[in-house]
């Protein structure tokens, strides 16, 4: 279990709705590679749905593909 991948995914996320409350999945990508996510997180949001997300939709989509992958050790879930 690695808190420091734990805290990365969540500072991510805070970062994406700092000064809004929607964002589009270009900006999820772009985020992410400035972030420099771990290479499996980076395919978890190359393969999100192209929609725009709240921060709300967007924790539950990304939980849900780190539940999938079996993650939660590693990088618990987003809130």
């Amino acid at each position: 279990m690695s808190t420091d991948d734990r805290e990365l995914l969540q500072r991510f996320l805070n970062s994406l709705f700092r000064d809004t409350s929607r964002v589009t999945r270009l900006d999820v990508l772009l985020r992410a590679q400035t972030y420099d996510l771990p290479e499996i997180l980076l395919d978890i949001v190359n393969n999100l749905p192209p929609t725009p997300y709240t921060r709300h939709k967007l924790a539950d989509q990304l939980n849900s593909a780190i539940i999938g992958h079996g993650l939660t050790r590693r990088f618990g879930t987003v809130e």
